[in-house]
Formats: structure tokens, sequence, C-alpha cells
């Protein structure tokens, strides 16, 4: 196993550059109730550099996710009668996944029959590159052997309980306690970079390991995840590989809330005030 203890960096910016060479990105995100989950990881994306962010999320609450930022663009999806997307959303999403450089599928959607349906759908298309967090992870732990028919390039990003449904949904073997152990024989098991968050957040595609120094327990507050997941999927738009998409990822994301914390103390942050320090992390790095 090779230890990574390096950062990887973005390339600087060429004078002639337009919102087109930074990456287009579409975060499917939110259900009545979590709108604020599909914002933050918009929000989230814009301050890590996307060119061009869209928030794909049900009709019903697509007003109050626009509203919340001006700078990303929306898309309205058909729902149910609970206000989570529906399985008529297929055809937008798919098209979405087209269009765009890397899609998230996860923050605030909740769980349904429906959205494991859309989900398997996009893991079975060739050469997606999809960001799964959140109730993402919770549907994908409901879909039978998943990874057998995988053609999409993957980045998971669970939680430890998150771990712990995809782990028993896949695995016949108990759970190690080892947190590195965890990660590798998943990603190992599922081909897909994992990312298992905490402190000393854990990133590996089975063969790299990188264990993240950044952070602080301050950043255990709702939607802080949801940042992680804008983050790491403007930075695998702009072309980083996932590996380092991940690495670079949840070290800025670490960072972010340090210097918030710095600013503001651990108490009262709040997963906004990472997103504000972003554009210092970023001058840091």
């Amino acid at each position: 196993m090779q230890i990574i203890d390096t950062i990887p960096k973005l390339q600087p910016r060429a004078i002639d550059a337009h919102k087109g060479d930074f990456g287009k990105v579409c975060i499917i995100a939110g259900s009545t109730g979590m709108s604020g989950a599909a914002a933050l990881a918009g929000r989230a994306a814009l301050r890590a550099g996307a060119g061009l962010v869209r928030v794909a999320t049900p009709k019903s609450v697509l007003p109050i996710v626009a509203s919340i930022e001006p700078c990303f663009t929306t898309i309205a999806l058909p729902e149910d009668s609970l206000g989570r997307i529906s399985a008529k959303a297929i055809n937008p999403v798919l098209e979405a996944a087209g269009q765009n450089d890397c899609l998230a599928f996860g923050p605030g959607l909740s769980i349904s029959g429906a959205l494991r349906s859309l989900l398997k759908t996009l893991l079975e298309q060739n050469q997606l590159r999809l960001i799964i967090d959140a109730d993402g992870l919770n549907n994908l732990a409901g879909i039978k052997d998943w990874p057998t028919g995988l053609k999409a390039s993957l980045i998971l990003t669970p939680h430890p309980g998150e771990m712990k449904r995809l782990w028993s949904a896949l695995l016949r073997e108990p759970l190690p306690n080892d947190r590195q152990q965890q990660t590798v024989q998943l990603a190992q098991q599922t081909k897909a970079i994992v990312v298992l968050k905490g402190a000393e957040t854990v990133v590996t595609d089975g063969q790299k390991v990188y264990i993240n120094k950044t952070g602080n327990p301050g950043m255990a507050t709702a939607g802080s995840g949801d940042v992680l997941t804008g983050i790491i999927t403007a930075l695998a738009g702009q072309g980083l590989n996932y590996f380092d998409a991940a690495v670079l990822g949840v070290y800025i994301h670490g960072l972010a809330g340090d210097i918030a914390a710095e600013n503001l103390g651990q108490t009262s942050l709040i997963a906004t005030d990472i997103i504000d320090a972003l554009p210092e992390a970023f001058k840091r790095n």
C-alpha cells in the first residue's frame, strides 16, 4: 500500500481562459425540507472553481434553491407526492449527464425506489464521472450487487454510518474496526475512489492511501458533507483525476474549516462558514 502525503494543485489559469475551461458540473440534490443541501453543494462547487454549476432539484424545491445563490443555474425535475425526485426525471438527468463533465448525486435527496432506479441507470452509463454522497449512498446500499453492472467511474464519500450500510449490503464479512482497512477493502470491491469522512478522513483507490490532517471538530455540523461534495465535484470537473480531486478536496475542505474556526471558533462554525473560507484556503494551498 502506497501512503500519499503530497497535496495536488490546480494548474494556473490561462489569461485567455473562459468558463468552459473550468468544468461544467451538475449536482442532483434536494427534496422537500432539504433544499439547503442542494444549495450548499452548488455554492461550494462555485467557490471551488467550477466554471459552470447546475443544480438539478425537484420542481417545487427549485425556487428556494435558486434564491439562495444566483451564480449557479437550476434544472427542474419531476417529483413525487412527497417532494422527492421521481422516476420521470430519468430523461432530463441523462441529458444533464451528457452535457456536463462531472455529476454529483445525493445531497438531501431522501430515499425511494424511484431514486434507486435512477441511480442504477446512472451507474450503467459508460464514461460517466459520478460522485455519490449522502442519500445517494443510502440509495446505493439498496441496489443489489450494483458493482457487477458498473460502467461509470465513481467517487464514494461515506461517513461512518453510510460506510456501515454500504459494507453490509456488499460484503458478508464483518466491518473491520480499522478505518483505513475499511476504506481500502471497499475501494477494491467497488473499483471506486472511496473517501471515508471523519477525523483524519481516509482517501483511497485501493492501492494509494491518503490520510487527511486538516479539519477540526467544529466541522461536525449539518451541511459540511454537502460542501465537500461540491468541492470534489468542482475539482474533478476541472480535470483532476479522481484520486487527486478527492485528496485535494478533503484537504481544502478541512483547511477552510480550520480558517473558519480561527476566525469564529469551533462552537459557532456552520457549513456556510466553510464555503466562505474556501478562497483563503485555495490561496494558502
